[in-house]
């Protein structure tokens, strides 16, 4: 039996120094404490910048401007097919951070992204950001 693809969004949100906002997330949750691009689920008939700009809202209290849409990522888990849609966002000024989902958050400078334990479909948005000099221009 085939599994589901799940779509979710994500939020690369990088500042001025090239610092990247990382999310950690709690234990006792799927890949619990595992950092990641804060985001969610797309609910049936949603649109991704509209679920990602909910979801943003929802966990962070925060509303982000203009969206730039990245590759998408496809990863297996042992719990299902996950199609991992991310946006970025430059920030002039870093937003305060309430979490309202995630045991910690960090601004990661792009040196330091492989210094974490990512959750896997996030891996691959690292590399991208390192690739076309997204994390550090």
């Amino acid at each position: 039996m085939e599994k589901k693809t799940l779509h979710v969004v994500c939020l690369v949100m990088r500042d001025q120094e090239g610092f990247i906002f990382a999310a950690q997330r709690p234990p006792g949750k799927k890949l619990g404490l595992h950092w990641e691009f804060p985001g969610g689920k797309v609910e049936p008939g949603e649109h991704p910048e509209s679920a990602l700009r909910r979801e943003i809202s929802e966990e962070l209290l925060w509303n982000v401007g203009e969206l730039e849409r990245l590759p998408d990522v496809e990863h297996e888990y042992d719990f299902g097919k996950v199609c991992l849609i991310p946006f970025l966002h430059y920030c002039k000024k870093r937003p305060n951070v309430t979490l309202t989902e995630h045991l910690d958050s960090r601004w990661v400078h792009h040196s330091a992204l492989e210094d974490y334990t990512w959750a896997p479909a996030d891996i691959p948005i690292i590399g991208y950001l390192l690739d076309f000099g997204c994390a550090y221009e």
